[in-house]
């Protein structure tokens, strides 16, 4: 399926996304970071859709005066859905992109038709942020952390989200690198300094009332993200499926690429 790229202008900001064409409700692909809609050409092509870089990301905006945190990404999600005429999804979510969607989501539940949720950023009570995640938080740490990372060493951290030692390219590590810039690193700050354990808790408050379908999909082996938390989101949400996968890390498609098929099977009943 032909994947096309677009740029739009959104509250006077260039965003950029990733679409291709398909039948029923589309779906809606939301990245992790530090990565971009790069994530999700392999969806697309298979079960089409949409697909933005987020604010701070790829080639979206990165502006200083933009809202980073999970409530401005989720602001920009019902603005961009607008821009484009779209009134109803079919939501999937990586990792960051899962914090933003699914404050969207408990806002909006008439609007999302389907849930998936891989490897998704903890909105549940019991998360405590990891070594990295905790320095973020650090001013001034945090500031000479993402200062002072070469490309050998970026490229280091994110083969250590995967199993396979050939999950991430050297032109994929390449075209992250080549958007990691100051406005991504500010966004990589401003997220994480907005987002306390306390904070990422209340903010899941009324998932359980979320009663459409979900796909919960966990790489066992993430370094980051405990596999405790696909059994709790399966837990909170109410028709939810659990699947966990054995040998995959933070990326889980990245390990096993029938991690493609198994959230297009899930999407098609309403395709």
């Amino acid at each position: 399926m032909r994947v096309d790229e677009h740029t739009i202008t959104l509250d006077q900001a260039p965003v950029f996304y990733r679409q291709a064409s398909c039948t029923g409700t589309p779906a809606l692909y939301l990245h992790g970071i530090p990565t971009s809609s790069d994530d999700w050409t392999a969806f697309l092509e298979r079960t089409g859709g949409i697909a933005p870089d987020l604010p701070g990301f790829g080639r979206t905006s990165k502006a200083g005066n933009l809202d980073y945190s999970i409530e401005g990404h989720a602001e920009f999600v019902e603005r961009l859905l607008s821009e484009l005429g779209v009134a109803r999804v079919q939501l999937v979510m990586h990792d960051w992109g899962a914090g933003g969607g699914l404050v969207f989501a408990q806002r909006h539940p008439g609007r999302i038709e389907r849930l998936v949720l891989c490897n998704a950023l903890p909105l549940l009570d019991g998360f405590r942020w990891h070594g990295i995640g905790r320095n973020l938080r650090r001013v001034g740490v945090g500031e000479a952390l993402m200062g002072s990372v070469p490309r050998w060493l970026f490229a280091r951290l994110l083969r250590s989200g995967c199993v396979r030692p050939d999950a991430w390219s050297d032109a994929a590590i390449t075209a992250i690198w080549g958007y990691y810039d100051q406005g991504t690193q500010r966004a990589l700050l401003r997220l994480h300094r907005a987002s306390d354990e306390a904070h990422l808790a209340a903010a899941g408050a009324r998932l359980s009332a979320l009663g459409m379908p979900a796909l919960v999909i966990w790489g066992e082996r993430d370094p980051w993200l405990d596999a405790k938390f696909a059994d709790a989101y399966g837990a909170r949400l109410a028709h939810a499926q659990v699947q966990r996968i054995t040998d995959a890390g933070h990326w889980p498609w990245l390990d096993d690429p029938s991690v493609v098929e198994r959230v297009a099977a899930f999407l098609e009943p309403s395709q």
